[in-house]
């Protein structure tokens, strides 16, 4: 029997001063088996930077062709596609025909930069794409604050986001490849 996916529940504030967005939201996200809690944190980030009423988790790593964080519009277009790690420029390119802005947040220490250098140029015909990174001990640092019911507190400035919790904080600053 497949193992099954481990969920968790997570209530979220968020104060973004870099938007003027303040909000609470209450989350149900479903890890899948072959997913680290570092990843899964990576994706609540992203979730967190680009919060709204209407971006939402898809079945991203279930369903082919579609992004696992997207923001569609009331006619059903995609507004905004998120991906995460070392992504493949087909599939970018793929995705940037598909939605209005394509955000890809990489991680993974010093692979990225020879990830980047590989297909920056390929990359920077996309107009409606932007890549950041996210440094390697950052992320680790959110995924060793995880568990099965979280209260996190986002504070985002001048580019730089604070998760904090009851145990401690994480500081976690995002850096720009392409914009």
């Amino acid at each position: 029997m497949a193992p099954k996916a481990t969920v968790y529940k997570v209530q979220l504030q968020i104060a973004d001063m870099d938007r003027g967005y303040y909000q609470d939201h209450s989350l149900t996200l479903s890890q899948h088996p072959s997913e680290t809690d570092a990843r899964m944190m990576v994706r609540l980030l992203a979730f967190v930077l680009n919060a709204s009423d209407t971006l939402a988790f898809s079945k991203g790593l279930c369903v082919e062709g579609e992004p696992e964080l997207w923001q569609k519009s009331l006619s059903d277009e995609i507004e905004l596609w998120i991906e995460f790690g070392q992504s493949d420029e087909k599939w970018l390119r793929k995705a940037s025909s598909r939605a209005d802005r394509v955000l890809l947040y990489t991680y993974g220490g010093r692979a990225v930069p020879i990830w980047w250098q590989q297909n920056e140029q390929a990359l920077s015909r996309y107009q409606n794409l932007a890549v950041w990174n996210l440094p390697e001990e950052q992320v680790k640092a959110m995924g060793d604050i995880v568990s099965r019911n979280m209260s996190l507190q986002y504070n985002i400035s001048e580019g730089e986001v604070w998760l904090s919790n009851d145990s401690g904080s994480v500081h976690i600053t995002p850096e720009q490849l392409k914009g």
